[in-house]
């Protein structure tokens, strides 16, 4: 879904610990319910949010600069401060508006030109980002209940799996698919699900067996030619071939053949 979101090639590095610690006694814990971080360390929030929640914009804030916060290491300069990306799908009607997904970012204008601030060739190749709003975070809003269930485009095919938990036949969004195939999974009922998971473990077994089998097949046969190849430096060796030369037939290592040459009595 964030691949068909931000309109690149998303790439999860790994899944982080969502859940922030406190400083003090006092303070707020971060709880988001999925923070990942791609391949080039930028961070992405994703929060689901079937509740009404009046102040869910500071929340948004909120959660954004606590993760900025706890992933910058005391020391490091404030050019080390991630990328976020905050990722909200919502199941109200957050705030008026006509639209089903809304993108927020941070721009500078000038109060007298009406330009927009932009960066310093310097600071574009130290932060290999284009504009300053690509230094701050970024906001997506989801709101499945705007959403009219017609897929125009790729993302909607993914808002419409958010709404309806269906997935259309000529739907081709980049891992809708297996999200469908899990939900699918999801929706047993228990018996079923057992007799599922039953299955599956079987199958596991199974895989396993055969890769055992074959590691040592493999093992076997790797072990039979070496033992070709260690007899052929012996019977060359006896009759008079250097070192470097069993080697170079056999293929075994110059340390090989010379513990052949020493089990042998044989000074080459």
């Amino acid at each position: 879904m964030l691949t068909e979101l931000l309109r690149e090639d998303f790439k999860i590095k790994q899944i982080l610990e969502s859940e922030g610690n406190k400083a003090t006694e006092d303070d707020k814990f971060n709880r988001v319910d999925i923070l990942v971080e791609n391949q080039t360390g930028e961070l992405v929030i994703v929060e689901i949010q079937n509740t009404r929640e009046a102040d869910y914009f500071q929340r948004m804030l909120y959660g954004t600069a606590k993760v900025i916060v706890e992933h910058i290491a005391e020391g490091q300069p404030y050019s080390k401060v991630k990328k976020v990306y905050s990722v909200n799908i919502v199941y109200f009607d957050l705030g008026q508006g006509d639209d089903y997904v809304h993108h927020g970012t941070t721009t500078f204008i000038g109060i007298h030109s009406n330009h927009e601030l932009e960066l310093s060739e310097k600071q574009k190749e130290l932060f290999k980002k284009t504009s300053v709003s690509d230094l701050y975070p970024e906001y997506y809003v989801i709101k499945t209940n705007r959403f009219n269930e017609v897929a125009k485009d790729t993302l909607d095919e993914w808002i419409y799996f958010l709404k309806t938990a269906e997935i259309k036949d000529e739907f081709t969004a980049k891992g809708l698919k297996a999200a469908g195939q899990k939900l699918d999974i999801l929706k047993l009922a228990p018996a079923d699900r057992k007799e599922y998971d039953r299955y599956m473990e079987a199958q596991r077994s199974d895989a396993s067996f055969v890769e055992t089998v074959n590691l040592e097949i493999t093992t076997a046969v790797n072990e039979a030619l070496k033992s070709r190849d260690e007899e052929i430096a012996e019977n060359i060796l006896r009759k008079g071939a250097t070192i470097e030369f069993a080697a170079e037939i056999t293929g075994l290592s110059i340390v090989e053949v010379q513990g052949i040459a020493a089990r042998l009595g044989l000074d080459k």
